[in-house]
């Protein structure tokens, strides 16, 4: 008995050790990379709901140089397993990625379109990375300095917005339909900061609440004109002068847009910060969840035309 109770000692701080190991990430850069390409197994038909569904699964899986998946990608090996998973070969490296596929214009990117990126500091011409395209200046990728798979914005950040070089199409056209300007489902991994919390502020008369929704009535040619984008918005809250920064960067993070308008009360100058525009209510009511979540618990649906 005392001969197997020194075994079990002895054994224990093995698998102590071998669990703790298994459940930390693989080295960014291993000693010995392995450089055989492992094509990937067609899973999908090539259509952008496919997509879709990769980019959602993929969020967060770890950053490992000279891997393709299925589950440690570097940045080219990311792109080239999405692809592949759908029967559309391309190059595995960036520099060869973007040599193929149809060259388009930055302002026509549409969701799956692979973006070029040189961050080389000796080397201004020479890609050196890629992400694919979501929609809104969002983008995914296997970053290399989060060493994970991200997302990120073109329109914020101007590092990648200044090294952006070429963008490529390879989805055939009929199977990306131009997303609208109000979609983003891409809620970021990023944490927020930690928001102080925003006391409720005078009441408005000029709200007229109907079910839920509220109608917002007033002068602003702003407001009155009826938007091809949607009416329907979440409305985060009102506020005497300017939101406070920390919402509204909040919000940036999330991946959402959002619009200010401003009008007098009683000699004060009122701000309605809210996300959107939507189209369908139905769409506003989903993301109303996320923002009561994330945001500010005290939000609420808000149709202004």
């Amino acid at each position: 008995m005392k001969k197997f109770t020194n075994i079990i000692y002895f054994i224990l701080p093995i698998l102590a050790l071998l669990i703790l190991t298994s459940c930390r990430k693989p080295p960014h850069h291993p000693k010995n990379p392995n450089y055989n390409i492992i094509k990937p197994k067609v899973i999908h038909t090539p259509q952008k709901k496919n997509l879709d569904k990769m980019v959602k699964k993929l969020q967060g899986s770890p950053y490992v140089w000279a891997e393709e998946g299925p589950n440690n990608f570097d940045c080219s090996g990311f792109t080239y397993y999405m692809y592949g998973s759908m029967g559309i070969e391309i190059p595995r490296v960036a520099r060869d990625q973007a040599k193929v596929g149809k060259r388009i214009a930055a302002k026509d990117l549409q969701y799956g379109d692979l973006i070029f990126f040189a961050t080389n500091k000796r080397n201004s011409k020479k890609i050196t990375h890629v992400g694919m395209y979501l929609g809104d200046g969002w983008f995914t990728h296997a970053s290399t300095v989060k060493h994970e798979v991200v997302y990120s914005n073109l329109f914020t950040s101007p590092y990648y917005k200044k090294r952006l070089r070429v963008c490529r199409r390879y989805l055939p056209e009929t199977t990306v339909p131009k997303l609208a300007s109000t979609s983003t489902p891409w809620v970021t991994k990023e944490i927020s900061p930690k928001l102080v919390p925003i006391p409720r502020v005078i009441q408005d008369k000029q709200v007229k609440a109907i079910k839920k929704a509220i109608i917002i009535k007033t002068e602003m040619k702003e407001i009155e004109q009826t938007s091809s984008k949607g009416n329907y918005y979440v409305q985060v809250g009102s506020f005497i002068g300017k939101p406070k920064s920390g919402l509204l960067y909040a919000i940036r993070r999330h991946g959402l847009q959002y619009k200010i308008i401003k009008f007098p009360i009683g000699g004060k100058s009122i701000s309605k910060l809210l996300i959107g525009p939507y189209v369908e209510k139905i769409d506003a009511v989903a993301q109303l969840n996320k923002v009561r979540k994330n945001i500010q618990k005290d939000a609420f649906i808000a149709e202004i035309r």
